[in-house]
């Protein structure tokens, strides 16, 4: 019996695969692989970078001539300083303004030169009386020490304990040279600044009128007058600031002289002006600096009267820096004591010792320009602004 089998269509035989191949599906259109890039984008890209080699650039030349800069920042303070001086000499002497500066400049540098001779003739002469009685002050030191707290020092020990020292310092002769080397190049690099700080000063000075002058030619004739009263402040701020200098200078030699009379400590009225004006000539750390000398004169004498000298100077800066000077520059300088404190500390971080010099001025400079320009509106009535 013959059985017949209906194959049904699978699909999978070789005719059916041909004809599948060439009924293919129509290709998809390509897929976009990125965003068209911006016409403005190479542009852009070209002037950042430009912009960050440019920035690059004058960092390393600000670096490269740091001392200049600050040099030149010197000078223009000391300039706006020295101006009325100045212009008292020119305008109301009749002088001309080349001879007016060079008067000033000379008694500035007379009133240093005595400055230096008043101070540095007593320090080395009580430098040389140490060194001559050190045996003797060796034995008060030793008799002070076994009295208070029982312990010996002998001048035998002493003595063996310098000449091991002075072996040591011998083994280490060669760096001590090229310390000595590199010394002599900072002191040559600060006298080369020192110069020309001056010269610029001078200058600066000494051309003040037509350095004005060009400045306003080119700005507007209706902008000259807010460039002539904007210099203006800088000058009179930087007045207020070196008058204020000198009374807290006063006021620092005053209490020292006195101090240094009742503990009995000699030489007390060229230490007391040395204490006076380094304290003021580096605001906030001066009067610890300015405070080694007559702390090393009164050791000299008597390490009593040394621990009594440092009780009092740093005494009088706690007072000073919040008493005294807050209070000073607020009446000579219109800034508030916080503004004025908050100042040294910012300059002191920036610039060191040159940044807290400059710092006062600098405050009061900005904030007279602030509450020129700055518009004020009227207060509302509340609690948390009544005065």
């Amino acid at each position: 019996m013959l059985v017949s089998v209906k194959r049904e269509k699978t699909g999978y035989g070789p005719h059916d695969m041909d004809s599948s191949s060439d009924q293919s599906p129509p290709a998809a259109p390509p897929r976009r692989l990125r965003e068209q890039v911006p016409a403005w984008f190479p542009r852009a890209l070209l002037m950042t970078i430009g912009a960050v080699l440019a920035t690059l650039g004058l960092l390393w030349v600000a670096h490269r001539l740091g001392d200049l800069l600050i040099a030149l920042l010197l000078a223009v303070f000391l300039s706006f300083a020295l101006e009325p001086a100045v212009q008292y000499l020119s305008t109301r002497r009749g002088w001309s303004r080349s001879t007016a500066t060079a008067a000033v400049f000379l008694i500035v540098g007379l009133l240093g030169l005595g400055f230096l001779a008043a101070v540095l003739t007593p320090l080395i002469a009580q430098t040389g009386g140490f060194f001559t009685n050190l045996a003797d002050w060796l034995d008060q030191v030793s008799a002070r020490l076994e009295e208070w707290f029982g312990i010996e020092l002998s001048l035998n020990a002493a003595l063996e304990d310098f000449e091991s020292l002075g072996s040591l310092i011998q083994s280490y002769g060669n760096d001590v040279g090229r310390g000595v080397v590199g010394f002599g190049a900072t002191v040559a690099s600060a006298v080369l600044s020192l110069l020309a700080m001056g010269l610029f000063t001078f200058y600066l000075l000494a051309d003040g009128p037509k350095l004005r002058r060009t400045v306003l030619a080119a700005v507007k004739p209706e902008v000259q007058h807010e460039v002539l009263r904007m210099w203006e402040v800088a000058i009179r701020k930087t007045g207020g600031y070196v008058y204020s200098r000198v009374l807290l200078a006063l006021a620092s030699a005053v209490f020292t002289y006195v101090v240094l009379l009742i503990v009995g400590v000699p030489f007390a009225l060229p230490l007391a002006l040395w204490v006076g004006v380094v304290s003021q000539a580096m605001p906030a750390m001066g009067t610890y600096i300015a405070a080694v000398a007559p702390v090393l004169v009164a050791l000299f004498t008597d390490p009593i009267k040394a621990v009594w000298v440092l009780v009092a100077l740093v005494a009088y800066q706690q007072i000073e820096n919040f008493m005294l000077q807050p209070r000073i520059t607020a009446k000579t300088m219109a800034l508030h004591p916080a503004i004025a404190f908050g100042a040294v500390l910012a300059g002191a971080a920036l610039l060191g010792a040159i940044g807290a010099l400059i710092a006062l001025p600098t405050a009061a400079i900005i904030q007279a320009f602030i509450s020129t320009y700055l518009e004020q509106h009227e207060v509302i009535e509340d609690v948390l602004a009544q005065e």
